[in-house]
C-alpha cells in the first residue's frame, strides 16, 4: 500500500548543494522552531521544533537523554543510506550522548512503503531495531519477499508483524505522513537527511564530519544558552 506523498519521486543527487561540509550546513535559527533556507519554506509555515525532535511515535537510538539529537531522515532503499548508516551508528556510539531519532521517510518507491511499514510495526514486539538494522544493512534493492525473508531472519515474527500493521495501520501511516511534512517544509530533496541539534544537513557525511558537525552543535547549543 501506498500513501499519497510518500512515493512521489526524488532525485539523491545531492551535486545542486554545497560540495563542502561547512557550505551544507544552514544553522537552525529560534528557540521555538527550526528555520529553513531562504525560498524553501512552505506557505502553511515551518515545521516545529517539536515535530522535528520530538515525535513520540519515532524511533529513538543512541542515548534518550543525550545533549545533542541527531533527526535521520532515510529510506531503506536509498543506497546513500546504507552507505553510511554504519558509521553515523559508530559515532553515535562512541560518544555516548547522541540522542539519533529515526524518521522513515519511504519517498523511493511502493517497496520502499513496504518496507517502512513493515519495521514500525515491528516495534510492537520490541524488535523495530532488528527490522531497522537488517533492512538497512543489505546491498541489493529490496523487493517485498526480500523484506519478509530479511524480517524473518532477523528474529521478527513476520505474521505477528503483519497483524500488528493491520491493527495499527492508521498510526503508523499518520506518522509516515508526518514525516514526510516535516522533510518537505525543512526543504529536503532526498535522502539522506538530517538536523543535527541546530544544523541542516541536506546529504551523507563520513564518520569525521559528523564528529565535527556535533562538535559544532554543542558549541552552538554552549552559546545559545549564554545568551
Amino acid at each position: 500500500m501506498t500513501r499519497t506523498g510518500l512515493d512521489m519521486p526524488t532525485s539523491t543527487d545531492f551535486s545542486r548543494f554545497a560540495t563542502t561540509r561547512r557550505g551544507a550546513l544552514t544553522v537552525l535559527g529560534g528557540a521555538a522552531t527550526l528555520a529553513v533556507l531562504p525560498g524553501l519554506a512552505r506557505a502553511q509555515g515551518e515545521p516545529g521544533e517539536a515535530a522535528v525532535l520530538r515525535d513520540p511515535d519515532n524511533p529513538v537510538f543512541g542515548n534518550p537523554a543525550g545533549d545533542i539529537t541527531i533527526v535521520e531522515w532515510f529510506d531503506f532503499n536509498c543506497p546513500y543510506c546504507r552507505k553510511m548508516e554504519p558509521e553515523l551508528r559508530q559515532v553515535v556510539q562512541d560518544d555516548g550522548k547522541v540522542r539519533l531519532v529515526m524518521k522513515d521517510w519511504p519517498i523511493l518507491g511502493p517497496v520502499s512503503v513496504v518496507a517502512s511499514r513493515m519495521a514500525l510495526a515491528s516495534k510492537y514486539q520490541d524488535k523495530y531495531d532488528k527490522a531497522h538494522d537488517t533492512l538497512i544493512g543489505v546491498s541489493p534493492r529490496l523487493t517485498e519477499p526480500r523484506i519478509y525473508e530479511l524480517l524473518a531472519g532477523a528474529g521478527v515474527d513476520v505474521d505477528r508483524a503483519k497483524k500488528d500493521l493491520a491493527a495499527n495501520s492508521k498510526a503508523i501511516d499518520a506518522m509516515l505522513a508526518r514525516n514526510n511534512e516535516t522533510a518537505e517544509g525543512l526543504g529536503f530533496r532526498g535522502t539522506p537527511a538530517f538536523i543535527v541539534g541546530k544544523f541542516r544537513v541536506p546529504g551523507a557525511l563520513t564518520m569525521e564530519e559528523f564528529e565535527q558537525v556535533i562538535a559544532d552543535a554543542r558549541k552552538a547549543k554552549a552559546k545559545a544558552n549564554k545568551v
